[in-house]
C-alpha cells in the first residue's frame, strides 16, 4: 500500500496540472471502490477550479472552488496518471479508458487525470473544505513528520507508558501521520532500534535519533520518486526507486549493510505484518 513518500511523489507530479485548472468533465464508471462514491460526484466535481493540492497523511486531498475537498486514497493497487499534457510534461497520449480506470477527470486545458485500481481498495470522497479536519478518515490523524509539530518531544509524550511494540507505535497514524510498514523498518535501522522493544522503553536520546531518522527516510524516499515493490507508479507511470536503496525491508538473510556490523536481516511477524530488521545492531 503506498506510504506517505508515494502519496507525495503522486501529489507533487498532479499539482502542475490539476492547481488552478477546472475540471471540464468528470466521468465516473462505477458506483463505488473500497466504499461508495459519494452521490453525484462527477456531477460535484465537473466545472469546479482546483485551488489546491494538498495531502494529509496517505491521502491527497484536492479543494475546489465549489467549497468542497475531494479526497483520494491510492489503496493497494490505485494509481493516479495523467495524460494528453498540452505542456508537453507528460509523454503519454490519451487512450481510451481502460477496464479498471474507474475515474477520469478531464481537465479544461486537455489534461486527463485518471485513477485506475485493479484491486478496488481505493477510496474517492468529497466533503466540505471547512469541516475537511472533522472527515471519518481524517479526524484524529496525529501530525506530518515532515512538518514542525513532529518532533522529539511530541514523540516521547505519545510513546510514554506505552507497552506495545516501537513499530506498532510508530504504525498508529494517531502518533504520526502516513508511516507504513517499508518505513518503519527502515527508520527504525537507522536509528539502531530493534521493532521489538517497547515503545515506552525507548530512551529519550534514541527518541531523537529516531525522529531524525523518520524525516531522513522519508526525504530520501521522496527524493527516489517512491517505492515500487507492486503496483505503484508516479503521476507519470515511472516507477519509483527507492525500493533499491532498503537497507532491511525485504532483505532477510541478506548481510546488514551498516558498517562493521557483521549481523544478517532477520524477518519477524508482528501484528499480522512482516518486520525485518538486524538483530546485531538494532537493540
Amino acid at each position: 500500500m503506498p506510504e506517505l513518500p508515494e502519496v507525495e511523489t503522486v501529489r507533487r507530479g498532479l499539482a502542475p496540472v490539476m492547481e488552478g485548472q477546472v475540471i471540464a468533465k468528470a466521468s465516473v464508471y462505477r458506483p463505488d471502490l473500497r466504499w461508495p462514491f459519494p452521490e453525484g460526484m462527477a456531477d460535484r466535481l465537473t466545472g469546479q477550479r482546483v485551488l489546491r493540492l494538498g495531502r494529509r497523511s496517505k491521502y491527497l486531498l484536492a479543494d475546489l472552488s465549489g467549497g468542497e475537498t475531494l479526497l483520494v486514497h491510492l489503496g493497494m493497487s490505485g494509481r493516479m496518471t495523467v495524460s494528453g499534457d498540452p505542456l508537453g510534461r507528460f509523454v503519454h497520449a490519451q487512450a481510451a479508458p481502460e477496464k479498471h480506470d474507474h475515474v477520469v477527470l478531464d481537465m479544461a486545458d486537455g489534461t486527463r487525470i485518471t485513477m485506475n485500481d485493479p484491486r478496488r481498495f481505493g477510496a474517492m470522497d468529497l466533503m466540505a473544505t471547512d469541516a475537511m479536519d472533522r472527515h471519518r478518515l481524517l479526524a484524529g490523524i496525529g501530525p506530518e513528520p515532515l512538518g514542525n509539530a513532529f518532533n522529539a518531544d511530541h514523540l516521547a509524550a505519545r510513546l510514554a507508558g506505552r507497552r506495545t511494540s516501537i513499530k506498532a507505535a510508530l504504525l498508529d497514524q494517531r502518533n504520526v501521520a502516513g508511516l507504513g510498514n517499508i518505513y518503519v523498518c527502515e527508520s527504525l535501522f537507522r536509528a539502531c532500534i530493534s521493532p521489538k522493544r517497547q515503545a515506552g522503553r525507548v530512551g529519550r536520546a534514541r527518541i531523537e535519533a529516531l525522529t531524525q531518522a523518520i524525516r531522513d527516510v522519508l526525504t530520501d524516499a521522496i527524493a527516489a520518486g517512491g517505492s515500487s515493490l507492486k503496483d505503484y507508479r508516479q503521476a507519470d507511470g515511472e516507477l519509483g526507486y527507492f525500493q533499491h536503496s532498503f537497507d532491511v525491508y525485504g532483505r532477510e538473510g541478506l548481510p546488514c549493510r551498516r558498517d562493521n556490523c557483521g549481523g544478517t536481516v532477520a524477518r519477524i511477524v508482528q501484528s499480522a505484518r512482516s518486520t525485518f530488521y538486524c538483530p546485531a545492531c538494532q537493540r
